[in-house]
């Protein structure tokens, strides 16, 4: 393993193990705080809920784009250094979703507010507990999906246009916080989900990279 390769997988452990310890701190000491601080104050204000709808259509546009990339491919089209960012961006966000999936499967979360089914919760009965392949909708918080889709591509362009991450940051953060507002989602499952996301997109991004047409240099 070159110097190189040491460095990027010694970097995946200091930010994997950032991550828990966040998602461990938030978890004892700042989730039920923030959950019940933000119901008093901002529950009902529509403003958060219109916040989280910012990423909605994340997952059908990495969806839809990436089966137009493969029809221009069948046709003969080659993806460029552009292309292979784009590529990525819908890579990284399908990917990062079905991780997600599995994950709220795998912890068995409760939600900070019931929403569906009489689901249990923190606002509601006073629940803040993980239940491990409980399965259902109603244990299925951590890690935040909206949060996932937002990471994922952002992170992509975050990478690639590095002027512009005012931009893809902010976007990030304004869906985080509409899920704060509006209860739908612990701090820890945000931070989950961010890494989660992030990591997708780092790895797509370094995958496309190592994907360019053999002869083909690129400059930064």
């Amino acid at each position: 393993m070159s110097f190189e390769h040491r460095s990027a997988a010694a970097k995946v452990l200091i930010w994997g193990f950032a991550c828990a310890v966040l998602v461990g701190f938030s978890i004892a000491f700042l989730d039920r705080g923030i959950a019940t601080w933000t119901h008093g104050h901002f529950h009902g204000v529509r403003f958060f809920v219109w916040l989280t709808w910012l990423v909605e259509p994340v997952p059908y546009l990495a969806a839809g784009t990436l089966a137009g990339l493969a029809v221009a491919m069948l046709c003969g089209w080659r993806p460029d250094a552009r292309g292979r960012q784009i590529l990525a961006c819908c890579l990284a966000t399908l990917v990062a979703l079905a991780f997600k999936e599995q994950l709220k499967y795998c912890f068995g979360r409760t939600w900070p507010e019931t929403w569906v089914d009489g689901n249990p919760s923190w606002i509601g009965q006073g629940v803040f507990s993980f239940l491990p392949f409980h399965g259902g909708r109603g244990w299925a918080s951590f890690p935040s999906g909206h949060t996932t889709a937002a990471a994922a591509p952002m992170s992509v362009l975050w990478m690639a246009f590095p002027r512009l991450r005012w931009i893809w940051a902010g976007f990030v953060l304004l869906v985080a916080a509409g899920l704060l507002g509006a209860d739908y989602h612990w701090l820890s499952d945000i931070i989950a989900g961010a890494f989660l996301g992030t990591a997708c997109g780092a790895g797509m991004s370094a995958l496309m990279r190592g994907a360019k047409p053999m002869g083909i240099r690129e400059h930064d």
